[in-house]
């Protein structure tokens, strides 16, 4: 299959672990951004395969991992109201809100609907004028223009019975939010193909300038992200710090003109409450003035809500690459898929669902003590 099998040959995978294992001179610890990365490493041992110098980080790339509770206890309640259809991607109806999720709501009565696409969510609401439809836009870059493109055919349709619930994240804020933290040991970055064939890499260049640090733009496939190891770590290894592009079968340096043009008529940059992690200024999308009638925390004016986190869950540890989810307590006793305490359990592109859908129960010792520090890789001046 085109770029499938291409992508997984084994012989082309064991040139690029020798070629790593042999520029790897030094301990350094890459970042993937992305969950869809995560799962990909996880279930094909990528991490295991590789020389012991070159670490891993999960960081916090699962859109459904980091939508806020608070967002999703709006969501519970706006999914509640008898007038009110409510539509989301699958993964989404098993992430924990305060007490309940959105599979309790249906249980309960409420209608919620699993969908493919905003734009079902769009013919539901043609097709039941009565009813509010209420779609709930989560995600990164990737996602967001079909959800602009919705609400834009919603308003061309005079469908008034139409809104999103949005909780739009963008990545690069995300990164400079990491390097920034007094904790951080993260020495270069795999970013997300998907995200940079939207947005294009132009955000990259002063973040890697700024933190002295490589981001190679990488896809999803074993090759895929071994090939963005590789030059990520030749970058290290030579002090360099650049973006490289590692994906140019999806991604241009442009990204796609026509899904920027969408995105920045329907949607305007905000600050945002990542779970797990807090607020992080300029990280989000919402609506602009000429689409607010259709922002469904507007429209159904939810407030009071009281939000509470499972004190022994460490999810916000795992999106911010601290620990791995084998450290956490919880992790295969008390939270489960099918008893999860925190998103990154249940999402399909969560780091905790990743170890515990491929029986990766325990992670060898940790490596932390290795890492060369911050202020050598990168002195001043």
């Amino acid at each position: 299959m085109k770029y499938i099998d291409e992508f997984n040959d084994p012989a082309l995978a064991r040139r690029l672990l020798d070629e790593i294992r042999a520029t790897a001179t030094r301990p350094w610890a890459l970042m993937e951004v992305c969950g869809g990365q995560t799962h990909s490493i996880i279930r094909h041992g990528i991490d295991q395969l590789l020389p012991e110098q070159v670490e891993l980080i999960h960081g916090p790339g699962c859109p459904v991992c980091v939508t806020p509770l608070e967002v999703i206890d709006k969501a519970l309640e706006i999914a509640a109201r008898p007038d009110v259809i409510f539509c989301s991607f699958g993964d989404m109806l098993r992430v924990p809100g305060t007490g309940r999720d959105l599979f309790r709501v249906k249980g309960e009565g409420g209608d919620v609907r699993v969908v493919y696409s905003p734009l079902d969510a769009l013919d539901l609401a043609r097709r039941n004028p009565g009813r509010q439809v209420v779609f709930f836009a989560i995600g990164f870059e990737t996602t967001a223009p079909a959800n602009a493109m919705a609400v834009h055919q919603a308003r061309r349709l005079g469908l008034d019975n139409f809104s999103l619930l949005v909780s739009h994240v963008r990545v690069p804020p995300a990164i400079e939010a990491i390097m920034s933290a007094p904790r951080c040991r993260v020495q270069g970055f795999l970013a997300a193909g998907h995200v940079c064939s939207v947005m294009g890499t132009a955000e990259y260049p002063d973040l890697a300038a700024k933190h002295r640090v490589p981001i190679v733009v990488t896809g999803f496939e074993p090759l895929d992200i071994l090939e963005g190891i590789r030059r990520a770590v030749h970058q290290l290894e030579r002090g360099e710090h650049r973006v490289e592009n590692a994906y140019p079968r999806a991604v241009r340096d442009r990204g796609n003109p026509a899904a920027l043009r969408m995105l920045e008529e329907v949607f305007e940059v905000a600050d945002r409450n990542w779970r797990g992690i807090g607020p992080i200024p300029a990280s989000g999308w919402r609506l602009t003035d000429a689409f607010r009638a259709y922002d469904a925390e507007h429209r159904f004016d939810v407030t009071g809500i009281r939000t509470e986190e499972p004190a022994v869950c460490r999810a916000g540890e795992v999106l911010q690459g601290l620990i791995k989810p084998t450290e956490c307590e919880a992790f295969g006793t008390a939270c489960t898929p099918r008893t999860p305490l925190g998103a990154t359990m249940v999402s399909n592109e969560g780091a905790c669902a990743a170890y515990y859908l491929y029986r990766r129960m325990t992670d060898g010792p940790a490596r932390q003590g290795s890492r060369v520090p911050r202020e050598e890789m990168n002195p001043v001046g």
